[in-house]
């Protein structure tokens, strides 16, 4: 039985009992009523897509935080900070180009080398990247590996923007949201369908027009980034031969592996960029070793098999999240 003071208290404590609940109530329903906003645009080289719950369109808000990152890296913006660098030119370094730039040194420490930005001049004297030259021979590409003063973030910048989207998302209170540039990847919460959001694995074929979009498999990603890295569209034959735009930071010369394709899922889409592209350059084993070390990166490899079919690896820790 209650004592008289325990009534009391009971009688008291209902009422905020009864506005927390309809408070959670009102919430909910506000959440599952409010628009999802979708903005499309060119950046980077590439194009956006961002999909996110608000009562408001973001678009101009969005543009203006991409262009800061254009402003420190992109190789197409003469303007930008990479682009007075490579040209020898002073300019002073920003916070986000340094926290972009330690990222950088940091991977190819961890990769023991294979994630290089200084590797621009090889990845053009072998006919791609922004300057088509015609097809190195053994002597340049051994003085172009003792020249390293080219920076390219194109391997990071995207997974970088797609980071700084989600920040600008996250202080406005915005809790489901998916980013996409390029093919780089930050998602949180759910989709309108109230569900995980579902990002497609393209399966690996020579398609350099990228007309063919057959997926490989669907992945169940929420609060988390997604990148993928891969020499199926960006290649060319010469004498019979395969060259792929990957380049081994190196030897300086294009990589001769069966990894076809690499996806990376990581708490940071550049952290994610920039360990897809690293293990085109690793391979499937270097990889699996490197994945060993990192317990918080989760990769889905697509490999040729020597009877010419295609032949799948991911982490353990991926599997739940894969839809067959």
């Amino acid at each position: 039985m209650m004592d008289k003071n325990q009534k009391r208290r009971l009688l008291w404590q209902l009422p905020f009992l009864a506005l927390l609940i309809v408070g959670t109530v009102l919430i909910i329903r506000q959440q599952r009523s409010m628009p999802y906003q979708h903005d499309e645009g060119f950046v980077f080289g590439t194009v956006y897509s961002i999909t996110y719950q608000y009562d408001e369109n973001l678009k101009a808000d969005i543009e203006a935080e991409l262009q800061k990152v254009d402003d420190e890296f992109s190789m197409f913006n003469e303007h930008s900070t990479v682009a007075h660098i490579n040209r020898g030119e002073q300019v002073t370094r920003s916070k986000m180009f340094n926290e972009i730039f330690e990222l950088a040194q940091t991977v190819n420490r961890e990769t023991d080398g294979a994630f290089d930005v200084t590797v621009a001049p090889l990845v053009n004297a072998w006919g791609f990247g922004f300057k088509h030259e015609s097809m190195p021979t053994p002597h340049q590409v051994d003085s172009l590996l003792k020249v390293r003063h080219q920076y390219d973030f194109s391997a990071i910048a995207k997974g970088y923007g797609s980071d700084v989207v989600a920040r600008l998302l996250r202080k406005r209170g915005i809790q489901n949201f998916m980013i996409e540039i390029g093919g780089e990847i930050v998602t949180q919460g759910v989709s309108q369908r109230r569900l995980p959001w579902k990002i497609g694995v393209t399966k690996p074929t020579d398609d350099s027009l990228a007309v063919g979009n057959e997926l490989q498999t669907v992945i169940n990603i929420t609060d988390i980034a997604m990148a993928t890295s891969g020499n199926y569209r960006n290649f060319y034959y010469k004498g019979g031969r395969k060259y792929a735009h990957t380049i081994d930071p190196k030897t300086g010369y294009p990589v001769q592996h069966s990894l076809l394709s690499a996806t990376v899922l990581a708490n940071s889409c550049a952290v994610a960029d920039a360990y897809a592209t690293s293990f085109m350059v690793m391979g499937v084993e270097r990889g699996k070793l490197l994945l060993e070390r990192h317990p918080e990166l989760m990769a889905y490899f697509i490999y040729a098999k020597p009877d010419g079919t295609h032949g799948v690896w991911f982490s353990p820790s991926l599997k739940s999240k894969i839809s067959e």
